[in-house]
Parts: structure tokens; C-alpha cells; sequence
């Protein structure tokens, strides 16, 4: 996997820090950026909006692919961005209770404000479990299926990976026969949100997924064609680890991200208490 040029990377890198000024030039030709988040963190949230705020009053003008909004509702959602002129009319439209939809609206109303396209990036619950049950040929067309070679065996790499990170996001306790069509699906939107990047990465374009997604050893990456990965960066917005320090917190990421935003642990309840114990035979 080929690393992002030096000039892309000082470029978004200043941007997104405190080296940023008024006089900054913006980032031209075509770019490809992916912001991560932790899904109900706002701090997470907050930050990542500034830092895409900043990219744009700059002058970027990138297309905008979200995680939130589902493949098939792009339509609805070019044209509820052609007529809608705040933020909460599209949410009222196309917003479905998935999502905390108050950590998107400044993203949302960014792109109304900017004319920045918004994309459906996503394939739908109904999607991915048709792709657990079915495989891919349920959801995605023969073209796609053979570009991406999801007719062959997928790369042992992102097996393993996808498989470590779902066994350990549900806590240990997913039954072993369930594991690959999970990884099947999760590599399916993978694929996908990669096809809408790469679709739209000649004018520039910024994907808003999961932590998870964006990595890239296993996530969006692994899915681009060689051709672009040197006009791409990958940033994380990850939770700090109360074991470790912050500098600590990153170094452990940088093989993941290009850069690795710290943020607070937002206070949840602990999502392992949730999850039942896998059933085996007697």
C-alpha cells in the first residue's frame, strides 16, 4: 500500500492543525480524505466538523460521502439538497433513527452553505444482511463483484483483521458460525463507500465513516485503486486510552491512520454488559 505524497500530506497535516492560518493556500488538485469518528462521541464529532470547516473556508470544495445515508437514497438526497436550504429539512427527509443526527447537521448545513455534494455512501441494513445470508451478488452488480475480486478469496490480511475487530467490539461473545458473513458484509460496505471515493475523487472528495472503516490495513484503503493512494489521507478521531498516555494513544494507531486525533472517552455504559454469552451445544 503505497504511503500519501509529502505534498498532500504537509498540506491537509498544516490544515488540520494549529500551523493553519488565513494566508494558508487551499488543498488543490484531487484529493481523497477519510475522517473517522467514534459513532456517539461528540467531542469526536465537534472536532472532526472543525477540521473539515477549516479545509473548506480555505477553499476546498470537496463532494461530502457519508456513512449515514444509504446507497439507495441517493436520489432523494440530491434532490433534497437542491431544495432544501438548512440542514434539518434534509435530516427530516432522509434521517433515520440509526443515527445521533445533531452530531451531522454542521456537516450537513457546511455542504448546503458551500453547495458541496453530498453522498449516499452506505449499503442498508436490508443490504448487508442479504449479503450475510446470500453473498454479494445479492446486493452488488457482476462489474463491481469482479473489479473489487470479491469472486476470489479475500486477502487473508483482511480476514483475520475484520475478524480480531468484530470478535473484540462484541466483546468476545459472537457465536463462531456467525463471524464470516460478518466480515463478508462489513468488507461489502467497505467496497462500496470505496466506489463512491473513488467515483468521485477527481474534484476531490471527503468520506464521514466509522473509525473501523477508514483504517488502512482492513477498511476503505485496502478498496482503492493503487492509482490513488498517493493523493490520500486517513485520519482517525480515536479515543483516548485510560492505560496509556496520549502520546502512547497514538504511536499505537499509526499504522491505522496517518493521523490520530485523541479524543475524551465519552461515558457510556458498558456495551459488553448488553451483549449475551454465545450458546453452545451440549
Amino acid at each position: 500500500m503505497h504511503r500519501p505524497n509529502l505534498s498532500t500530506s504537509v498540506a491537509l497535516a498544516c490544515l488540520l492543525s494549529a500551523c493553519a492560518t488565513q494566508a494558508e493556500k487551499p488543498v488543490s488538485g484531487s484529493k481523497i480524505l477519510l475522517m473517522g469518528e467514534v459513532h456517539d462521541n461528540p467531542e469526536g464529532h465537534a472536532q472532526r466538523y472543525a477540521d473539515l470547516q477549516k479545509l473548506v473556508i480555505a477553499g476546498w470544495r470537496p463532494a461530502i460521502a457519508m456513512e449515514q445515508f444509504d446507497r439507495e437514497n441517493q436520489a432523494e438526497l440530491s434532490q433534497a439538497q437542491a431544495t432544501c436550504t438548512d440542514a434539518d429539512c434534509i435530516i427530516s427527509k432522509l434521517g433515520n433513527k440509526r443515527w445521533e443526527w445533531s452530531y451531522y447537521r454542521p456537516v450537513i448545513q457546511l455542504a448546503i452553505d458551500y453547495k458541496l455534494s453530498l453522498l449516499a455512501a452506505n449499503l442498508s441494513r436490508s443490504n448487508a444482511a442479504r449479503v450475510m445470508r446470500e453473498g454479494y451478488a445479492a446486493v452488488l452488480d457482476k462489474n463491481t463483484i469482479t473489479s473489487y475480486k470479491l469472486d476470489q478469496p479475500l486477502p487473508i490480511v483482511v480476514v483475520d483483521g475484520q475478524r480480531a475487530a468484530m470478535e473484540s467490539g462484541h466483546c468476545g461473545k459472537m457465536p463462531d458460525n456467525i463471524v464470516p458473513s460478518m466480515v463478508r458484509a462489513q468488507v461489502a460496505r467497505d467496497v462500496w463507500m470505496a466506489k463512491v471515493v473513488t467515483e468521485n475523487a477527481d474534484l476531490g472528495v471527503v468520506l464521514l465513516a466509522g473509525n473501523g472503516h477508514v483504517r488502512r490495513d482492513l477498511g476503505v484503503p485496502v478498496w482503492l485503486p493503487a492509482s490513488q493512494q498517493t493523493s490520500l489521507q486517513i485520519h482517525g478521531y480515536v479515543e483516548a486510552d485510560d492505560s496509556k498516555s496520549g502520546s502512547a494513544s497514538i504511536a499505537s494507531t499509526a499504522s491505522i491512520y496517518d493521523v490520530s486525533h485523541v479524543i475524551k472517552t465519552h461515558t457510556r455504559p458498558d456495551p459488553c454488559l448488553s451483549i449475551p454469552a454465545p450458546k453452545h451445544p451440549a
